[in-house]
């Protein structure tokens, strides 16, 4: 039964109505689907921003499809789908959510692998989230970040002993394909002494998905990692969502005071669909094909790792570089932001050499501030060795070279072989920090305390 609408005499019926059609809208005006080309479908309404969220509802009534805004043309509201769209068609309704794309978070994450948005896909069911975070954010305030001086160990010899994390660091993996990079971040995540692992798999193989879990991880690493996948037969959009989805539940437990280590692998199909998204909506390609949104997009994703007032977000980004070319544009674009680069070598891997680190190409550019002065010295002192073997090897590989004709070639002779037993690893065989920094200090002192100028 409707109540009686009872009024004063004093009332006045057209401002009670009008003051609550202001305040209460009667009508949702939703958009209408009125063409798909390509990646994008193209609506007529409704009134929504860039980066909302809308439901594209099928014709027969059966469910409906996520789509974002990603632009405007003219009169027209740009939709890219979170799916296929082989069943949209002129006619669909759109209806906006007035939000973004948000992520469920919580310590219930730990464990679990989750889809480009942060569904659950492990069949272990629903998450209980105890918060949402938007997968847009604004990076730390540059004068509010903690400064980098405290060590991340991560359980490798070469990477502890000569290119030395710090919580809070940004570096890059640079490899091409099939040279390790894969069990390099199992490694990582097995052994590091992070507070949780959040690890990213974009554009990945599915074949290559439950062998990273099972075999790369394992049970260990898997307990305090929260993995996002996204593989490559899925859109454009979910791929890109993935990288982005990562960066918010790391910022969820670093906000929470914890030391977090993110892999993501690899920025390279992060900026692909980047580009794909920015072709399909009209963007010209400007460098080797990439749009310019992709250069935009890649710093304001990269900045958002790092130390933040509490916490920290140390990131490993891997870089697929195209023909091992290391100046190809996303390469040369993520090693100018991010904060070092180790660079894997398909020549030290074709020796049954793991990791296939190349020393001389890598670098980390905080290390100094983060190991002592001892430390610092005994890893000049293997670079300087491994530069002067290699000025040499070619002499030496022929039998040119007569042991005496160079008193730094000699040195570099007689201790080359523990340096490589120092800078190979087992992917079971993890050591501390303090255990490296050790092994480190004893490697390759130069003979009668001769000084490196000499």
């Amino acid at each position: 039964m409707t109540e009686a609408l009872t009024l004063a005499p004093e009332d006045n019926l057209f401002q009670l109505f009008s003051v609550d059609l202001l305040q209460k809208p009667l009508i949702k005006i939703n958009g209408r689907i009125v063409q798909v080309v390509g990646l994008v479908a193209e609506s007529q309404g409704p009134d929504v921003r860039v980066g909302d969220l809308c439901h594209i509802c099928f014709r027969d009534g059966s469910h409906e499809l996520d789509a974002e805004v990603v632009g405007f043309r003219e009169d027209r509201v740009l939709l890219m789908p979170l799916g296929a769209l082989q069943e949209v068609g002129p006619g669909c309704d759109v209806v906006s959510t007035n939000r973004p794309l948000e992520v469920p978070v919580g310590d219930a994450l730990l464990g679990r692998v989750l889809d480009g948005l942060g569904n659950p896909i492990d069949d272990k069911g629903p998450i209980a989230a105890s918060d949402f975070y938007p997968l847009y954010a604004t990076p730390p305030h540059p004068l509010r970040r903690k400064m980098v001086d405290t060590p991340l160990s991560v359980g490798v010899h070469v990477i502890d002993g000569m290119l030395t994390l710090g919580k809070g660091q940004r570096i890059g993996i640079f490899a091409g394909s099939g040279v390790g990079k894969s069990t390099l971040m199992g490694m990582m995540a097995r052994y590091t002494t992070a507070d949780v692992n959040v690890i990213s798999l974009v554009g990945e193989r599915g074949r290559e998905v439950r062998e990273f879990i099972e075999r790369d991880l394992g049970p260990e690493g898997l307990k305090r990692s929260v993995l996002v996948i996204a593989t490559s037969d899925q859109p454009a959009l979910i791929r890109l969502k993935s990288a982005m989805t990562a960066t918010a539940i790391a910022e969820y437990f670093r906000d929470q005071g914890k030391d977090v280590l993110l892999m993501m692998d690899t920025i390279t199909r992060v900026a692909r669909a980047q580009r794909e998204i920015g072709l399909a909506i009209g963007e010209p390609p400007a460098t080797r094909g990439y749009t310019p949104s992709v250069f935009e997009m890649l710093p304001r994703l990269l900045e958002r790792a790092g130390a933040g007032e509490v916490g920290s977000i140390t990131g490993i980004y891997t870089v697929l570089v195209d023909g091992d070319d290391m100046n190809e544009p996303v390469a040369d674009t993520v090693r100018g932001i991010l904060d070092g680069h180790i660079v894997l070598s398909r020549r030290i891997a074709a020796r049954n050499f793991y990791p296939a680190v190349s020393v001389l190409d890598s670098v980390s550019r905080v290390m100094p501030a983060l190991v002592s002065r001892e430390h610092l010295e005994a890893a000049g002192r293997v670079r300087d060795l491994l530069a002067t073997y290699a000025e040499s090897e070619d002499l030496i590989n022929i039998g040119a070279y007569k042991s005496g004709s160079n008193m730094r070639v000699d040195w570099a002779l007689a201790n080359m072989e523990d340096v490589r037993n120092f800078l190979s690893q087992r992917v079971e065989d993890p050591t501390s920090f303090e255990e490296t920094d050790k092994r480190l200090l004893s490697l390759a002192p130069y003979p009668n305390q001769q000084s490196k100028g000499e």
